[in-house]
């Protein structure tokens, strides 16, 4: 397999990657064939995955907007994957010009291209980091740089924390992350869930296998469970919802059926 330009030599494109595989989903060029054959198998169970990704987009979209509406010019995206079109510094920047954007994730092709798309951008960093290890992510130059964590910040946690199982204690990272802003910040997130999937579970089930099978596995949780993350937060309106019901700027009733499946929030702290 031949290796693009814009592949660290430090990657082995012989394993397919979550991040590149959701790049895949909307229709982005960064992914390698590994990639597109395992969203593949997992279409063959789930085929409006794409859909799925991108109302996940959409409503990240309209929760910076609304961040940015609410007077919040800081964003922390974790788990941010490769950019494409339409961005949270593109949204952010929009809206509010000079608003400062770190981005983190711990795939090497999504840290190198966001560098590459950053270029020249004084106002958006990314950090090679991890959901788990939240002090070293706030610890670094980049956040220390652009982020002061004594006025509100936007903290987004989309469609990171369904890969990390429950032994790892996601509840614990995203409340270390919590107490690190101050009053006014927002946590946006989103999360996968067999609820309001259009499809018996066993048959939805077939893709989350496939997500186990490269080793990423795919943590589908109930709303309940997906609520715990909110604790010490205040909901927005109109709380933890499926993706196209949060704020909708059209009709929810002409979205796909699968743009339904898992849910979608914000929340402020006090």
């Amino acid at each position: 397999m031949e290796r693009p330009a814009w592949a660290p030599r430090s990657i082995d494109i012989s394993v397919p990657s979550v991040s590149r595989i959701y790049d895949f989903y909307l229709g982005g060029s960064h992914n390698f064939e590994v990639d597109r054959e395992a969203a593949r198998r997992a279409m063959e169970f789930m085929p409006g995955l794409p859909k799925i990704m991108q109302a996940n987009r959409a409503f990240m979209r309209r929760a910076v907007r609304f961040a940015a509406d609410e007077g919040i010019d800081q964003f922390l995206d974790i788990g941010s994957g490769i950019p494409t079109f339409g961005n949270v510094h593109e949204v952010a920047g929009r809206c509010r010009p000079g608003a400062r954007v770190v981005y983190v994730d711990h795939d090497p092709v999504a840290v190198a291209h966001s560098e590459a798309v950053l270029a020249g951008h004084d106002d958006a960093d990314v950090v090679a980091g991890d959901l788990l290890k939240p002090a070293e992510i706030l610890g670094s130059p980049q956040v220390e740089r652009l982020i002061d964590l004594n006025r509100p910040v936007a903290l987004l946690l989309v469609a990171i924390l369904h890969f990390v199982a429950d032994e790892d204690d996601p509840y614990t990272a995203v409340a270390e992350l919590r107490d690190a802003l101050a009053p006014g910040s927002l946590l946006v997130l989103t999360h996968a869930s067999y609820e309001n999937i259009p499809l018996p579970a066993e048959r939805a089930g077939g893709a989350v296998d496939v997500y186990k099978s490269i080793r990423n596995p795919l943590i589908m949780r109930s709303r309940e469970h997906i609520e715990r993350f909110f604790e010490g937060y205040d909901m927005v309106e109109p709380g933890l919802v499926p993706m196209p019901r949060w704020r909708p700027e059209g009709e929810p009733e002409d979205e796909d059926p699968y743009a339904f499946s898992g849910f979608a929030g914000v929340g402020r702290t006090a």
